[in-house]
């Protein structure tokens, strides 16, 4: 599994916006930011490589829950998530933890789990027809971008 592999694999799961943020964070979530929607993963493109990197930095974050938190904990090559770990988020430091099927359930999981804490307004926003929401989203947008300015 690869960061491409992964992305394309996130972005067959209903709803999912994605964004670049912090830098070189791939951010993924359930419904636009801009209308409520909640993260539930990201990827970091940094090089692993680099030498001004980190030593271990997490390749991927997302949304474990606390039911499945300890769990994932217990696997090599699993860590709490950087700034997450209190919202039980877990980090993968290496792609081959799990098989490209495992990836998949895992962030389908993760999907469902943060779709299923969203708010009621958020959820009947994404119910209406993709035609009827992306004119909603561009006015949220435009409302944040004005209030940016201030």
């Amino acid at each position: 599994m690869d960061a491409d592999r992964l992305r394309a694999t996130i972005l067959t799961l209903p709803h999912v916006a994605e964004t670049m943020q912090w830098g070189a964070n791939l951010v993924f979530w359930v419904g636009d930011k801009a209308i409520g929607g909640k993260m539930f993963a990201l990827i970091n493109l940094d090089d692993p490589a680099d030498p001004s990197a980190q030593k271990s930095h997490p390749l991927l974050s997302y949304a474990a829950g606390p039911t499945r938190y300890a769990e994932l904990l217990e696997l090599e090559g699993l860590i709490p998530a950087p700034y997450f770990a209190r919202a039980h988020w877990v980090a993968a430091l290496r792609w081959d933890i799990f098989t490209p099927a495992e990836w998949h359930r895992e962030l389908a999981a993760a999907h469902a789990l943060t779709l299923a804490k969203l708010p009621k307004k958020v959820l009947a926003t994404l119910a209406l027809p993709a035609a009827k929401q992306k004119p909603l989203i561009a006015a949220h947008r435009k409302l944040l971008a004005a209030k940016a300015k201030k």
